[in-house]
């Protein structure tokens, strides 16, 4: 019987992992909107309007020079409550590893690095796919201490999903990896010039 159970489980989870979540009119039932979160800041509506809008806000409110507070409402507005944001990378020792934290979390403990060493953040590339209300784009970046820096002191790619509720969109999840001398950036996600993506 157990393996009966089991198969069962295997069977359905092949099928789609939604395949045995609360059906979608219970799930848009049980959180309409995000304005039903208690606390949760209103964004800048140009900020939300498209995916655009969004991705250069994103980058936005995340740079600035030396000594330069951010706003961390902002930042938080653009997210659903639960959002998370996983940067993954790899130790000196070679082991890999990654590290969730929520809109809140991010902004308490990488605020006071951007606000002291100064921090700028574009995208210079960017792929995606969208399917109705749901947008994932691989955001490519570089940062760099001051924006007038000739070079980059870093540059990965953000993996980031975005959903639209039909009033405007929102960051959902961003995942991402810095480069490494033995992980570079491909082409197809560098700007134009360098093997495709949208500069």
């Amino acid at each position: 019987m157990r393996r009966l159970r089991t198969l069962f489980l295997l069977g359905a989870l092949a099928a789609g992992p939604l395949a045995l979540a609360t059906p979608a009119p219970s799930l848009a039932q049980s959180r309409a909107n995000v304005a039903m979160a208690e606390s949760w800041p209103e964004a800048d509506p140009d900020d939300v309007e498209s995916v655009d809008s969004i991705l250069t806000a994103l980058y936005d409110v995340i740079s600035g020079p030396a000594g330069q507070a951010r706003d961390w409402d902002r930042f938080r507005s653009l997210f659903i409550p639960e959002a998370r944001l996983i940067p993954t990378g790899r130790s000196p020792e070679g082991e890999h590893g990654y590290q969730v934290w929520s809109p809140g979390e991010y902004a308490e403990q990488a605020g006071g690095f951007l606000e002291q060493n100064g921090f700028f953040e574009r995208e210079i590339a960017r792929t995606e796919e969208r399917f109705g209300p749901v947008v994932h784009a691989f955001s490519t970046y570089d940062s760099k201490r001051t924006a007038d820096d000739p070079e980059p002191f870093a540059r990965g790619i953000n993996s980031i999903q975005l959903m639209h509720d039909g009033g405007r969109w929102y960051v959902v999840t961003i995942y991402w990896a810095a480069e490494r001398p033995d992980l570079p950036i491909p082409g197809p996600y560098l700007p134009s010039g360098n093997g495709g993506g949208t500069p």
